[in-house]
């Protein structure tokens, strides 16, 4: 596991998630390094180390969203970066209402 400085998806994932959902919480965990022995990560070049993430959010533009729609929103601001070999995203979207 390399606990080095984000790579430049993780870097896209953080800045585009800052800028659109303008969160109160953020945490990204780079979790590709449990994946990349898979046949399908090899096949799409996922010894890069960027290909698999757990995303812990906590934004308002979540309020008054089904689980389902908040993760719709989440892709559709990543759509980029799944389009080009982000694999899997592990989400918790939460308001600060559900934190309290």
């Amino acid at each position: 596991m390399d606990t080095a400085s984000p790579g430049p998806i993780e870097t896209s994932i953080h800045d585009k998630l800052v800028q659109s959902l303008q969160p109160i919480s953020l945490s990204i965990t780079n979790d590709s390094w449990k994946h990349r022995h898979h046949a399908p990560m090899r096949a799409q070049g996922g010894d890069n180390g960027e290909t698999h993430f757990s995303v812990q959010i906590v934004s308002d533009a979540f309020k008054e969203k089904t689980t389902m729609q908040r993760h719709r929103l989440v892709y559709s601001v990543l759509s980029e970066e799944l389009a080009q070999g982000l694999h899997s995203l592990s989400l918790r979207t939460r308001t600060t209402d559900e934190i309290q």
